[in-house]
């Protein structure tokens, strides 16, 4: 038994191998039941408090401390034999290789984290998380090109031809696509200075609809009528947007054209009613209503107020309803107001009463 023991196989002895063989198998026995013990309790006690901090360590233990751990265990039991020149090198990098790739799977879920955090507590954080997708993707860009850089130059290669490379390539790339470039950097303006957000309804020139997705380069806006309209990041941060979302009241102007013939006691009363009338509606503050000039054909009277609710259709109710009930109350007031060239919109006059002879005669006919 001691002979077989001691038989050597590249340098090492077969004993070498069974305690190498330990090493990993005891090794990955204990991380496996670490995982399933203690690491099941601490995500339940981390589910348990309100905080998110503890929830991402426990996270990451288990996406990059416990597959980190493994390989090390590996690493371990592979070090205990006496290997070549060649095999040692290649062990060298791959373990190079191995802790940059979690050090910078670590360093990007820190990021997404801190950003997160960061939005969360801004109005409307829910939404724009969901566009953290375009910054992750460009902070994940630059995070592996760093990292591949610095495990090159670990692993004892020159770096400065590819840093100068990179240079004079990021400088070629920038002078071809500049206009790509400018409606990235304008993304990252929309993104930290939120001119608009998706949902919001928005007026750019002569086309309008609702934001429906905030890209890289472009932003797709759905249309009135149905369709998406795709605009350039660039276009949209160099134009004068009109954001409805963020109306929080509507200040409403109208004017009245009274006829001429009305008379004195009934133009003093036309203030009052429509004051009446907006009053009487809910969402509405009134604020004025004067006879404001002489028209060529009318009496002007013109009248502001304001409906406290962005909401275009409950807009558009509290208008139809007013405008009905002002024309209810200037019919019951027999106030005629005319639009265009004398064109009256007023009660027909009250027919005078028939005599009864006239009457008389009628039915003996």
């Amino acid at each position: 038994m001691n002979q077989l023991l001691e038989r050597e196989y590249f340098h090492n002895t077969v004993l070498d191998y069974l305690i190498a063989a330990s090493i990993i198998v005891l090794g990955t026995l204990l991380l496996r039941l670490f995982k399933r013990t203690i690491l099941r309790r601490l995500k339940l006690l981390a589910d348990k408090t309100t905080t998110q901090g503890d929830n991402f360590i426990v996270k990451s233990i288990e996406r990059f401390g416990v597959p980190a751990l493994n390989y090390f265990i590996i690493y371990a039991g592979l070090t205990y034999l006496e290997l070549s020149t060649k095999a040692e090198n290649v062990l060298r990098i791959v373990t190079a290789v191995v802790i940059t790739f979690f050090v910078l799977r670590l360093l990007s879920s820190t990021i997404l984290l801190v950003l997160q955090h960061y939005i969360r507590g801004q109005e409307n954080g829910e939404e724009k998380i969901k566009q953290l997708a375009g910054v992750m993707l460009l902070v994940n860009i630059v995070i592996w090109i760093l990292g591949v850089v610095f495990l090159i130059d670990n692993l004892g290669y020159n770096v400065t031809t590819i840093i100068t490379g990179l240079g004079i390539g990021g400088i070629a790339v920038a002078l071809a696509a500049q206009n790509i470039l400018g409606d990235l950097f304008n993304y990252f303006v929309i993104f930290f200075d939120r001119p608009f957000e998706v949902g919001d309804f928005i007026i750019v020139d002569d086309k309008m609809g609702s934001i429906e997705y905030i890209g890289l380069k472009t932003t797709r806006i759905r249309s009135l009528s149905g369709e998406q309209i795709v605009i350039g990041n660039s276009n949209l941060t160099g134009a004068r947007i009109h954001n409805y979302k963020r109306l929080f009241t509507r200040r409403v102007i109208f004017t009245l054209n009274i006829d001429y013939r009305t008379p004195l006691e009934k133009l003093k009363l036309i203030p009052d009613l429509i004051r009446s009338v907006i009053e009487h509606e809910p969402l509405t503050k009134f604020d004025r209503s004067h006879f404001a000039a002489y028209g060529d054909w009318s009496l002007r009277y013109e009248t502001v107020y304001f409906v406290q609710d962005p909401d275009y259709n409950k807009f558009m109710d509290i208008q139809q309803s007013i405008n009905i009930n002002i024309y209810d109350a200037l019919l019951k007031n027999e106030i005629y107001y005319v639009t265009g060239f004398h064109m009256q919109l007023a009660p027909p006059p009250p027919k005078p009463e028939e005599k009864k002879e006239d009457k008389e005669a009628e039915q003996k006919e």
